[in-house]
């Protein structure tokens, strides 16, 4: 029809017609407000004729006030403030609230309308009212003009932005007034010609308003409206279509059989509808043009969010006037809104019209213009947006008939690597779909067909990718919509044993992706970095996994023997394979007799294997077996222990025969090496397995010492005869905890201790790596194990202590800046895989520090020791070390504040005098001060709680730059150093600046004052003070009462009686620190056991005492929950230092995993342009394998 075919002709004109019109008038039929119209059903035309009456009636009446009616119904009418609390609330239903303003509004028009008005003024919480005499004198821009004056708001909150529920509450609240009000109305107010367009061009008008509650409301206002007359104006068109087929029948009948009743109803029905349709246009048409066109691009990404979101419905709701190019550019256009809520919004509107099927042909310009737009959305820094973007071209490859190319499939499939969880089970759902379209072109109707097909298409899919390191990642992606076919063990397991159905490639990417499920069914968990807090799983999750778990024993019980068998030549298979035992249901090993052959079967596979592969992954992968299978909770263990015990025999059988040779050196090469394999095996088997039964250890010293007398180091027997009596030692330690020893036994172990230390402090000094590092580790669980902390609570065994020598310190602290804070062995790692090399060789070098800090922290060395450690606490090995370095710090504090202080001081002592010797330059000052700037962030921002510790690190800082100079040196050659002291001035408490005041002047000379540096430390001391005296006038002109005495009314005391006061206040003189900690997990060749992630709370900020151009400043401090566990702790024990701090409660607050930095980039706020935000990078990262996804130290610690 022409009249439905005219509502939208003339929008061509909107994109070239100016848009910014802030002078913008909507006309609706007249230009004025129409007068109050009383509703009659006949006639319906003369409208303007009985709106006069009815109007010449009200201005007779009285005239009512905000939130009254005439002066008949004063008592029954519903007030502005009653439709405004109604809505607030939301307990009020509201039906019957719009009914009761309907009946308001019936008795007397103009006064129902002005308390609507005011409820919109409410809303948008403004205090301001629109009085009787405003309405019938003034026009819609003075009313606005006169509310934006008065509106006086106490804040920028109003209504539509109100922290908490109340923002939810209220908003749907409005929305449902809205929607019943038009619902109620579709029949009769909405064309009375007063009502509606009366409120829409109010709405227009607060649209444009500069007050964003003003604009921000009536937008939501006029768009829910806007919707209300889209579904009023669709019913229309539904009866008008009606009302003209009738007609047209009733029209085509016989002369006789014809009613010109009917015939003259109908047409006056149809013109009526006609006349309401055309009503309705202009008013849609007026929203559209008047609001819409200049709030989609609003400043405010809320109003912009709502236009769009109602732009979706109207589309989808009336097709045939809002399904077209003009209003789809809109959307097109908001896909590179800056403001990601916009933007997911959008991607919701088009979801929405790609679901149906009928909508498809129309949209095909669209998608063509906009689909590259939408595939580089993939990647949108709002992973929200990236999980819509993903749903959205789902539907767009299944209901297009072109879809869409595998060019642009690849933007979509890396994504099931990403961490975020929802946007991985997104991109798992297309990649299921395109794998399922691929077999449906097959036409295979049988299941297991279908599942072989789809494993097949998985292998190839897992092959030809780029992550092979990342299957537990694709399977996790995959499991909500592939879980059927990822539990199909039968065709997996048929597929690997059946002849050769599969090439080596697809035999090793099934295994690990069968591997991997197995995991994910039996743990129920999904891989690291995925794992969104902790999820409790439900009764029906549980009961789901039970059933897994157990049909996964039950099917590869019989099976894993000849997996074993079939791939036991393959190292990269068989350690997949072995780690199928540990998602056994082992107990069901004794269920019946063929299961107990089987059992048989596996352990004589394992055993084959250990004896046949040298590697470490395989081996570590067999211990990890025999320590499950050796578990006293099965009834089987017995059994596992003779079959792993007959083992170690051969084994040790082996290395026995060639052991003699080897020390006369008659030995080959052939002889060298299976000894050296032997001992290897053994070695990595005393992980999981005692091995004190076959007495190793004095042949592995004899064998050390025999290596190292001679200087004929082979690496593999030195390694292997290392870590085997290292190992000997430890699990000796163990069953002398677990039993009571006699004195000989204990004394004979702490000299086995002593002379493998002496051995293993020669080795430090090999030129051979592997050698080297394996003894350094060994040496940091050694002295941890055998420390006077290991047995506080065993008196028994004090005879067991071996404090490290003198020696060994020293050649301990040269490894670690020999070996570990170096670059000198990255030429060794220029090869093809260099990036895996670097990454293996930074997680060794994390390893060694992480127990050399151990060492540190539970007092095996004392906390001088550590100044090698805060050294580095730099920009060059922050990245690398810097969470390690930062929990030293924290737990050194913890131990004994001030001595971790004065052992900060002494590091930048050491630098500081390092420079001196060297070529002297500002570069190197400049640098010492930065290490300085972020160990004092170190202290957090509470500086009552350093107080004492700071004093004393600014005391010694003093003294060593007026430290008497010695023969030959120059005058006060270490004055410079208060450059850097000056960076811990921020930190020091304000009342004691002027103690340091008098300290600085009683140990420089009087003239040195003028000198740069001295000045400039002592202008930062002085700063501080005036800090203090600035807060303090503050304080007494508010009335604050002050806690602390004024600096002014102390008691002054001598300067030297204050250094001696403060010495003996702050126990500088305290030499010796103890540490009450108990000995935690061995880190380096223990098995590794499974640990939670750690979790660390948000990074304080410092305020005024951090600089803003520091990089790292909110990653040094340490979260509330620590500070709040400390300070109860500390408030336990009295203020001397003579007394220590029990950290035996702190433990679990040793999480130092490497701290992954997410990018949050604000939004901003306008919208000028539609520039792609997607130029950078994205936010979402495939798990690496530069992290190792369990923290080195919270190993150490747990």
């Amino acid at each position: 029809m022409s009249d439905q075919d005219s509502l939208f002709d003339r929008l061509d004109e909107l994109h070239s017609s100016p848009d910014s019109g802030s002078s913008y008038k909507v006309t609706l039929k007249t230009t004025k407000r129409k007068k109050a119209v009383e509703p009659q059903k006949q006639p319906k035309r003369p409208r303007l004729k009985a709106a006069e009456k009815v109007a010449e009636n009200i201005r007779r009446g009285p005239v009512p006030s905000r939130g009254k009616t005439t002066a008949t119904a004063l008592n029954q009418d519903i007030s502005a403030n009653d439709l405004y609390e109604a809505v607030r609330s939301g307990k009020s239903a509201m039906v019957a609230v719009v009914d009761e303003w309907l009946d308001s509004y019936k008795r007397s028009q103009e006064a129902g309308l002005l308390v609507l008005i005011n409820f919109i003024v409410l809303s948008c919480g403004c205090k301001g009212v629109v009085s009787q005499e405003m309405f019938e004198n003034m026009e819609n821009a003075e009313i606005i003009s006169k509310l934006t004056k008065e509106f006086n708001e106490d804040s920028v909150v109003y209504p539509l932005c109100a922290p908490g529920p109340r923002l939810k509450r209220f908003k749907s609240g409005l929305c449902e007034f809205v929607q019943v009000l038009v619902r109620s109305c579709r029949n009769s107010f909405i064309y009375d010609e007063f009502l509606f367009p009366s409120l829409l061009t109010l709405l227009t008008g607060l649209s444009d308003s500069q007050v964003r509650a003003f604009r921000h409301t009536s937008t939501l206002l006029a768009m829910k409206l806007m919707t209300g007359l889209v579904d009023v104006a669709m019913v229309q068109c539904v009866q008008l279509q009606t009302t003209q087929r009738q007609f047209e029948m009733e029209r085509n009948k016989r002369a006789e059989d014809k009613a010109s009743d009917r015939l003259e109803e109908l047409q006056n029905s149809i013109g009526e509808l006609q006349e309401n349709r055309e009503e309705l246009s202009s008013m849609m048409n007026a929203v559209f043009r008047g609001v819409f066109v200049h709030r989609y691009r609003d400043r405010l990404p809320d109003i912009r969010a709502t236009c769009i979101e109602e732009l979706g419905i109207w589309i989808k709701t009336d097709p045939e006037d809002f399904l077209n190019d003009r209003c789809l550019k809109y959307l097109g256009w908001t896909l590179h809104d800056k403001q990601s809520p916009v933007r997911l919004q959008c991607v919701r509107a088009l979801q929405g019209l790609y679901q149906e099927k009928e909508f498809i042909g129309r949209l095909e310009l669209f998608t063509s213009r906009f689909k590259e737009r939408m595939l580089s959305m993939v990647l949108d820094k709002d992973p929200d947006v990236a999980v819509e973007v993903v749903n959205l071209l789902l539907l767009i490859q299944q209901r297009t008939e072109e879809g869409l190319k595998e060019e642009e499939c690849s933007h979509i499939y890396p994504l099931v690597y990403v961490s975020h969880r929802g946007l991985t089970t997104a991109a798992g759902g297309f990649l299921y779909n395109k794998l399922k379209n691929m077999i449906a072109i097959k036409n295979r109707q049988n299941k297991k067909d279908n599942n072989t097909a789809f494993l097949r298409i998985l292998m190839a899919f897992y092959i030809q990718g780029e992550f092979h390191d990342h299957g537990a990642y694709l399977v996790d992606s995959l499991w909500s919509v592939a879980g059927s076919e990822l539990k199909d063990w039968d065709t997996m397991t048929t597929l690997l044993l059946q002849g050769d159905m599969l090439v080596c490639k697809e035999e090793a990417a099934l295994i690990e992706l069968m591997m991997c499920a197995m995991r994910r069914a039996s743990q129920a968990t999904p891989p690291v970095g995925r794992t969104q807090g902790k999820k409790f799983l439900s009764m029906k999750d549980r009961k789901i996994q039970e059933q897994d778990r157990r049909r996964i024993t039950s099917h590869f019980i019989p099976l894993l023997p000849q997996l074993l068998a079939k791939y036991s030549a393959d190292a990269g298979n068989v350690t997949c394979l072995l780690s199928a035992p540990l998602y056994f249901e082992l107990q069901m090993y004794t269920s019946t007799k063929v299961m107990e052959k089987d059992l048989g079967l596996l352990l004589l596979q394992v055993c084959a294997i250990v004896e046949k592969h040298t590697d470490v992954a395989v081996l570590e992968a067999c211990s990890r077996v025999i320590s499950s299978l050796c578990s006293d909770c099965y009834t089987f263990s017995s059994r596992a222990h003779l079959a792993f015990s007959q083992l170690m025999d051969r084994l040790t059988e082996c290395f026995s025969t060639y052991f003699n040779d080897i020390l006369q050196g008659s030995a080959d090469e052939d002889d060298v090496y299976s000894a050296a394999t032997a001992l290897k095996r053994i070695a990595t088997l005393s992980c999981a397995k005692d091995p004190t039964h076959w007495k190793l250890f004095d042949s592995c010293h004899e064998l050390l010492k025999n290596q190292l007398e001679s200087r004929d180091l082979d690496k593999e027997l030195m390694v292997a005869a290392l870590k085997c009596a290292g190992m000997h030692l430890m699990w000796s330690k163990v069953n002398m905890v677990n039993s009571k020893p006699p004195e000989a036994e204990m004394r004979g172990l702490k000299k086995k201790v002593r002379s493998f230390c002496k051995v293993s402090q020669a080795c430090l000094s090999l030129d051979q790596n592997e050698i080297r590092d394996q003894a350094f580790e060994l040496l940091c669980d050694l002295l941890l194990l055998f420390s006077v902390s290991s047995v506080r609570s065993e008196p028994d065994l004090q005879m067991l202590t071996h404090p490290p020598s003198d020696s060994l310190r020293n050649e301990m602290a040269s490894y670690l800046m020999d070996y570990i804070f170096t670059e000198a062995e990255d030429v060794e790692l220029n090869a093809e895989d260099e990036e895996a090399k670097k990454i293996t060789f930074l997680q060794k070098k994390r390893n060694q520090l992480a127990g050399y800090c151990k060492l540190v922290i539970y007092g095996v060395l004392d906390l001088h020791s550590a100044t090698d450690v805060f050294k580095h606490y730099n920009s060059k090995y922050f990245k690398d070390f810097g969470d390690i370095i930062k929990e030293t710090l924290s737990k050194s504090r913890l131990i004994n504040p001030i001595q971790s202080a004065k052992t900060i001081c002494l590091s930048l002592q050491q630098l500081f005098s390092e420079m001196l010797t060297e070529d002297h330059s500002r570069k190197d000052l400049i640098e010492i001060r930065d290490l300085a700037k972020r160990l004092a962030m170190s202290f957090g921002i509470d500086l009552r709680r350093v107080r004492k510790p700071l004093l004393a690190l600014h005391m010694d800082g003093i003294c060593f730059a007026f430290r008497t100079p010695e023969d030959g040196e120059e005058k006060y050659p270490n004055l410079d150093f208060l450059e850097i002291l000056s960076e811990f001035t921020l930190k020091i408490f304000p009342l004691d600046c002027p103690q340091l005041v008098e300290f600085l002047r009683s140990q420089c000379p009087s003239t040195a004052l003028s000198w740069p540096s001295v000045r400039m430390y002592h202008r930062s001391l002085e700063a501080r003070t005036l800090t203090r005296r600035r807060d303090q006038e503050v304080e007494d002109a508010a009335g604050t009462p002050q806690e602390e005495t004024p600096v002014a009314k102390r008691k002054r005391i001598a300067a030297q009686d204050l250094v001696s006061s403060l010495t003996r206040e702050l126990g500088l003189n305290s030499s010796s620190i103890h540490s009450t900690l108990p000995t935690p997990a061995l880190t380096s060749t223990a098995l590794r056991q499974k640990t939670k992630k750690p979790t660390t709370g948000p990074p304080s900020e410092a305020g005024s005492a951090v600089t803003a151009t520091e990089v790292e400043s909110e990653e040094e401090f340490s979260s509330s929950v620590q500070l709040r566990k400390v300070k109860s702790i500390k408030q336990q024990h009295s203020a001397s230092t003579a007394k220590h701090y029990d950290l035996n409660s702190h433990l679990d607050l040793l999480s130092l995993m490497e701290e992954e930095e997410q990018e949050h980039s604000g939004g901003e706020d306008e919208i000028e342009d539609y520039e792609s935000d997607f130029d950078q990078d994205s936010g979402f990262a495939l798990p690496s394998t530069r992290h190792t996804p369990v923290s080195v130290l919270d190993e150490l610690f747990d």
